[in-house]
């Protein structure tokens, strides 16, 4: 079940609870709370409930239940123990499309209360869809300890002052920088040490002080293999405060997800024979969007600086003049063996990893073979599972072993991840016969065998078990072999 998230405004607004027990008196307190005109029907109620209602706060409709009471209400809710008079309200609402809840029964609810964490006016409610509420309440205790309480007279300051600010900052990512710096910066430190008097002169003095304009920037964003808690925490904080994001076709939507709401989101992948936009392209967007003023992240796969092109965008945003940063991601290498259960360097069977992309015959050709064909290192290939034929005739013909063994990790990371293992003999074979697909990265070498044996993410490898690599006899790295490099440097 998916919910539509929503606030509702209640204020002087009719509700209606139906039962007058515990359950009902918790439901009604919350509902006075948010300005509710609440009705109660019950043939009894609770001490408290009794006082309410002497005190004119709640009205009670005395009695079993009738369908009248479900007139001019805008939301209801089925507080009883009874089942089928629950079932019934909830009916009955439902035919006058008036909303109702009814407690402990996600299944007749057509809506629900969220388990809520207080700093008004902000306020954050978290739900599972009935599906787990002590979930919902576990996360929201977790989320307590991380909101401070400072964050309620925050937002009262800024709405004191946001018609000053929307004439100060007319221009919106002007107007968004200078609420990140208020929401961070110092007057959000002097609110957490309850000066109040002197975070207000503080917020005063920044929007005086603030420049009208501010020139734009690019950053460029490693996204990782996927996974978005993979992201880092500072890609992350860098969308969500982006205006215009840049992103390659890989980036998962779940990445993507994380961004402002409100943020312009261009896709710019470039895949092999469908090239969205060509590099210049490109480059003239991220150029366009800064010099406009806008904060730009360049959002890729993996690392920016492995295979991403990174340092031609760099060097072009320097010769222009746009300010720019990197965030480093997690590159596909790293993440796919990891998740695969295979290390890429092992004491015993590989002192060196090598990254390689080969994605077409041009990029095959300019490789040395010779060295990539040596025992004892990992291959961590980045490739079109197209080219996989051709790179196994170029690693037999240089020596590398028929039986070295390989891990083809597709969709590494994510939920769909699939790994395809067999030895290079037949690694084009076994790719097409499992329809291997990109994004894959291909790991070659002793290490590749051990993940059967290691695996712990996602369905267990595609293929028959192979035989662990021999133990060989560990590189000398003693303190003693290493003393004369240390000299040396």
């Amino acid at each position: 079940m998916k919910l539509y998230p929503l606030f509702a405004d209640l204020s002087r607004r009719a509700v209606l609870v139906v039962g007058g027990g515990g359950v009902a008196e918790r439901k009604v307190a919350a509902l006075l709370a948010a300005g509710a005109q609440v009705t109660v029907g019950a043939p009894e109620l609770t001490p408290q409930l009794q006082r309410w209602v002497r005190q004119g706060r709640v009205a009670h409709r005395a009695g079993e239940f009738t369908p009248g009471w479900l007139d001019y209400v805008w939301l209801a809710v089925a507080a009883t123990s009874d089942r089928a008079l629950n079932a019934r309200v909830a009916e009955l609402a439902g035919l006058r499309r008036v909303f109702v809840n009814v407690v402990d029964d996600a299944e007749l609810s057509s809506f629900h209360v969220p388990a809520v964490i207080d700093r008004a006016p902000l306020v954050v409610a978290i739900s599972s869809g009935g599906a787990a509420p002590m979930l919902a309440r576990l996360v929201r205790e977790r989320l307590e300890t991380l909101l401070d309480h400072s964050l309620g007279p925050l937002a009262l300051l800024a709405a004191r002052l946001r018609r000053r600010i929307r004439r100060r900052h007319p221009d919106l990512a002007a107007r968004r920088r200078f609420y990140t710096e208020l929401f961070t910066g110092p007057v959000a430190a002097l609110l957490r040490k309850g000066q109040a008097a002197q975070a207000a002169v503080a917020a005063e003095q920044a929007l005086r002080a603030a420049p009208i304009g501010q020139a734009g920037s690019v950053v460029l964003v490693g996204a990782g293999p996927g996974d978005p808690g993979l992201l880092t925490l500072r890609g992350l904080r860098a969308l969500n405060e982006a205006d215009v994001i840049l992103h390659d076709r890989l980036v998962s939507a779940e990445v993507l997800e994380l961004a402002r709401r409100d943020a312009e989101r261009i896709e710019v992948g470039k895949q092999a024979g469908h090239h969205h936009a060509a590099q210049d392209e490109i480059h003239a967007l991220l150029l366009e969007h800064a010099q406009a003023g806008r904060r730009v992240v360049r959002l890729k796969g993996g690392d920016p600086f492995v295979f991403g092109r990174g340092g031609e965008e760099l060097e072009f945003l320097r010769d222009h003049g746009i300010p720019y940063e990197v965030v480093p991601g997690i590159t596909a290498a790293l993440a796919c063996a990891a998740h695969a259960g295979v290390p890429l360097t092992h004491r015993d069977h590989a002192q060196s990893v090598r990254f390689v992309t080969a994605h077409c015959r041009d990029s095959l050709d300019t490789l040395d073979w010779r060295a990539l064909a040596q025992e004892r290192q990992t291959l961590a290939v980045y490739m079109g599972v197209a080219g996989l034929e051709g790179f196994r005739e170029q690693l037999l013909a240089h020596g590398r072993a028929p039986f070295t063994p390989f891990a083809l990790v597709e969709n590494g990371t994510r939920a769909d991840q699939r790994v395809v293992t067999g030895t290079l003999a037949n690694l084009p074979e076994r790719a097409q016969a499992h329809a291997v697909r990109s994004p894959a990265l291909l790991i070659l070498g002793e290490v590749a065998a051990l993940a059967g044996r290691l695996a712990w993410f996602g369905a267990p490898p595609l293929g028959e078990a192979l035989a662990a690599p021999p133990r060989l006899r560990p590189l000398r790295t003693t303190p003693a072999a290493c003393e004369p490099a240390r000299r040396r440097a």
